[in-house]
């Protein structure tokens, strides 16, 4: 026997297993919105470097590299940038001038992707809350199906209930008059 001798047992088999969803596909259009600063090269280290910024080993790296710039200049090992530090506070500027605009991309582009990632989860809301109306509907429509067939079964119970006792009269009728007919000589 193949596997394909039941043709309706394959129709159950297949009416039995849930559909495929797409559970992001209400989030595929906006997928180009990933990469904050785009998907080329320079882009991605742009987008890397600017999540380096706010991360421990970034400010225990710039701790310790101030820590041994002061120092060096400080006790003499070297004298590049005496007291003021003007060479250090320009690095710390040009590293802002960088930093800043950097950073505030990669918001406004996380911004962006948050605004169109809540959309889409608005929108799989609302399709959701129709598929439920829907349900809904049907399963009331159901329920009144089921209500109808309910008093229509009850209609008829009643009624054979009637012909019951009708044919069980006409049963007793019958056989006084073959009793009566027999008791005639």
């Amino acid at each position: 026997m193949t596997a394909h001798a039941h043709p309706a047992h394959d129709a159950a088999t297949h009416a039995e297993s849930p559909p495929s969803v797409d559970h992001l596909r209400f989030h595929r259009r906006h997928s180009h919105l990933a990469p904050t600063f785009g998907t080329d090269r320079f882009a991605l280290r742009a987008e890397a470097f600017a999540r380096f910024f706010g991360t421990p080993l970034f400010l225990g790296a710039q701790t310790l590299i101030v820590a041994a710039w002061i120092s060096i200049n400080v006790l003499g090992v070297a004298q590049f940038d005496p007291y003021p530090f003007i060479l250090l506070n320009l690095a710390f500027s040009l590293q802002a001038a960088y930093a800043a605009p950097l950073i505030l991309l990669a918001q406004t582009r996380q911004a962006a992707r948050d605004k169109h990632h809540a959309d889409a989860d608005a929108q799989h809301r609302e399709a959701l809350a129709v598929a439920s109306e829907q349900r809904q509907a049907i399963a009331a429509q159901n329920a009144a199906q089921v209500l109808e067939l309910l008093q229509q079964n009850t209609l008829l119970t009643e009624q054979t209930r009637q012909l019951t006792a009708r044919v069980e009269a006409l049963t007793v009728e019958i056989h006084q008059r073959f009793v009566a007919q027999a008791a005639r000589p």
